[in-house]
């Protein structure tokens, strides 16, 4: 794991050097043109090795040894408040395995595009989500199509 890391950190510091610190992809740029997949490769990394590093805190309090208050009540509320943060870690795993996902499609030079359409997902989608792999019209689709079959 810490030669996965030191690449990540390695492939992370050549993208962060493409492109000035304060760059924003831009739609007068080609879409999805070098820049961009360098700086949505920059933002994924940031954002898995962050996961990591939440993850690796909360494996270290776990490991600090387990509940120890003496009143009930409090017990409890420490064992609630563990157990939405293992859920939590559970839900940034799952999301881990997404941005994955999205750093091999830029690889594949699939990254942008939506895998229903084909169409460009758009930056500003990816701004606010860089692990969708749909357009918004397509999700909205989906999301209905998903509505309808929970319904009947």
């Amino acid at each position: 794991m810490a030669t996965a890391v030191s690449k990540e950190t390695e492939v992370l510091e050549n993208a962060k050097s493409m492109f000035a610190a304060d760059y924003t992809p831009s739609e007068k740029e080609d879409y999805m043109c070098e820049k961009h997949k360098a700086y949505f490769r920059m933002l994924l990394i940031e954002w898995k090795l962050s996961i990591r590093d939440a993850a690796d805190q909360t494996l270290q309090s776990l490991a600090d040894g387990p509940i120890r208050e003496a009143d009930l009540n409090d017990r409890a509320s420490s064992e609630t408040d563990w157990g939405i943060e293992l859920r939590t870690r559970d839900r940034q795993r799952k999301l881990v395995s997404k941005i994955e996902s999205a750093l091999h499609r830029i690889d594949d030079g699939e990254y942008g595009y939506c895998e229903v359409t084909g169409d460009p997902i758009g930056l500003k989608r990816l701004m606010a989500r860089p692990v969708a792999t749909m357009t918004v019209e397509a999700q909205e689709a989906h999301e209905r199509r998903e509505k309808v079959s929970r319904d009947t």
